[in-house]
């Protein structure tokens, strides 16, 4: 189903996305001819493209992505591009997977890994993928469209204490047992299959202030976002994998989007620089780069709003 999906993708190459923090990516990571980098969340390749030109002569990149319209997007724009096919491999699945592939591609030792974290503009614009509801489209929100669980198979198959916790762990969200509740009542008159009936009921179930700058569902669609691909968890499987794949004075960069990512990107850091001093830590194996995290310049916010919940972190392995 996979090998299907990703050719009827291959047909449909309007993935629009723009890579945030562009220059900061590319200063922090430092690539070097011969160098070889792995993008965990390859997109439309900005980022990897990049990379992989700078790091030529002899540059070889992995790429990962779990969308195979970003997959197909990507082998486009890296073709178009001119480069030796035999300088990058790419590979559908999740970044929690890169320990497996990099041994597929016969890579041991990585100078530097990229991870792009959230949904790319085009998962956002595309109504059928059911990321957003400011344009109605089927209840789903999962980044590989070809398996598992969708939004709709939580919000009418879990019971209202795990929907209230859902909504509340991931999205913050202060009214997620009002929410949970409303949701839970109305789906007994019929289940929940769009995005803008989940966006409405929200709305009504926690209201809208007059000072407010975001929608009422936002909090929510984004709590349901991340339970349905389990990023939080990728995203705790990762970064030890990372850690072990880079090579000595090797990066990790890391883009999040939001405050509970950064934080798991924070703590490792912290805990594998030796933060603290304590005769308990762990010997050190990391240097952190950047003591706070780079943000988009007032120009990126300018050109592209949607940066400007970006928060770039990067450490180098000792």
């Amino acid at each position: 189903m996979k090998e299907d999906y990703l050719q009827s993708a291959t047909v449909n190459l309007q993935f629009k996305h723009t890579s945030v923090l562009p220059n900061e990516v590319q200063a922090a990571m430092q690539p070097q001819p011969g160098g070889v980098y792995l993008d965990g969340t390859l997109g439309g390749a900005g980022h990897a493209l990049a990379l992989l030109r700078a790091a030529q002569p002899g540059g070889f990149l992995i790429g990962i992505d779990a969308d195979p319209a970003a997959l197909a997007a990507a082998q486009a724009r890296l073709a178009a591009a001119a480069l030796p096919p035999e300088c990058y491999t790419l590979h559908h699945g999740r970044f929690a997977e890169m320990s497996a592939v990099a041994r597929r591609a016969g890579v041991t030792a990585i100078d530097g890994i990229l991870l792009d974290l959230g949904v790319s503009s085009h998962q956002l614009d595309r109504a059928e993928r059911g990321f957003a509801f400011s344009n109605d489209g089927p209840l789903d929100m999962r980044l590989d469209p070809t398996c598992g669980l969708t939004a709709a198979d939580l919000v009418n198959g879990l019971d209202e204490v795990a929907l209230a916790d859902i909504i509340f762990r991931y999205g913050e969200e202060r009214g997620s047992r009002r929410i949970a509740r409303m949701i839970v009542e109305r789906r007994r008159q019929a289940p929940f299959t769009r995005t803008a009936e989940l966006a409405a009921l929200v709305a009504r179930a926690i209201g809208r202030g007059k000072h407010d700058r975001i929608h009422p569902a936002t909090r929510t669609f984004q709590a349901l976002r991340i339970a349905v691909n389990a990023e939080l968890e990728q995203l705790e499987a990762t970064l030890p994998q990372a850690l072990d794949l880079l090579r000595s004075g090797g990066r990790l960069a890391v883009i999040s989007f939001h405050s509970l990512e950064d934080r798991i990107v924070k703590l490792f850091f912290r805990a594998e620089s030796g933060y603290g001093g304590s005769a308990n830590e762990r010997p050190a194996r990391l240097r952190i780069i950047t003591k706070k995290p780079t943000e988009a310049s007032a120009a990126e916010l300018a050109a592209n709003p949607r940066s400007r919940s970006a928060k770039l972190r990067v450490a180098e392995k000792l």
